[in-house]
């Protein structure tokens, strides 16, 4: 008798352990309404960087906007299902001239994962568990290989999970509780250099927040030739990051 009663305390202890742990470990008990919530009236104001590139690809110039995102209303989806209108509003890095309508898009919030459509393309942006090296196919829902799809270079993105839980930087100060969810990084091309594409898209959370920092890249580089001279780079890049937030 008395070792089971032993044996039975060792597996009570055990069992404590365990759930003490699971408890206090945000990688297991996170949600992805955690880091995406969505209220009528929340707004996050970031400064937003736009990459472009001039003169036949030959150059390349930064312009800079204050982007604030405002989650205006409750709407339903295409399929029925409660979702949200976010709209983006632009003004200069000083907000000093008038905030101007951008676009507008759509979260829908699931119970294991976000779903965002924006320019009518749907990604699904978190998933649950957040957890890191959790991955998932985050365009799945966008054509990519049809002959007329704008958008190729998103085929094939594996979304996964990192640093989930730790601290972020950002213009707002320093966010405790975040997670990253690395989308794409990769160069592809010729051996020789001639050509060289490059895909790069990150998005960064913060608990009880949203999106606080966002950093997308695509580019196609082609070496000088008879057609350009100088050489030239087509595509376009998109920095968030966020300056604050009620």
């Amino acid at each position: 008798m008395r070792f089971r009663f032993c044996s039975h305390c060792v597996i009570l202890s055990f069992i404590l352990i365990i759930f003490g742990c699971s408890k206090s470990n945000p990688l297991v008990t996170d949600t992805p309404a955690d880091y995406y919530p969505m209220h009528i009236g929340n707004y996050i104001i970031y400064r937003m960087d736009s990459l472009k590139f001039i003169n036949v690809g030959s150059q390349d110039t930064v312009i800079s906007y204050h982007a604030k995102e405002i989650v205006e209303d409750s709407i339903t989806d295409n399929l029925g299902r409660p979702s949200y209108r976010v709209t983006r509003y632009l003004s200069d890095t000083n907000e000093i001239s008038e905030w101007v309508p951008s676009i507008a898009y759509m979260v829908t919030p699931l119970k294991g994962s976000v779903e965002v459509v924006e320019n009518n393309l749907r990604f699904i942006k978190l998933v649950t568990p957040v957890q890191d090296g959790i991955s998932w196919m985050g365009n799945a829902y966008i054509d990519t290989k049809s002959d007329n799809s704008p958008v190729p270079y998103m085929d094939g993105w594996n979304y996964t999970y990192a640093n989930t839980g730790l601290p972020y930087n950002v213009l707002a100060g320093t966010i405790p509780v975040t997670v990253t969810v690395k989308e794409a990084d990769e160069v592809s091309g010729l051996g020789d250099g001639s050509y060289t594409q490059t895909i790069y898209s990150e998005e960064i959370y913060g608990e009880h927040i949203g999106f606080i920092y966002k950093r997308f890249l695509y580019s196609v580089y082609q070496s000088p030739n008879v057609q350009y001279p100088q050489g030239a780079t087509i595509g376009y890049g998109l920095t968030f990051n966020m300056v604050s937030h009620n």
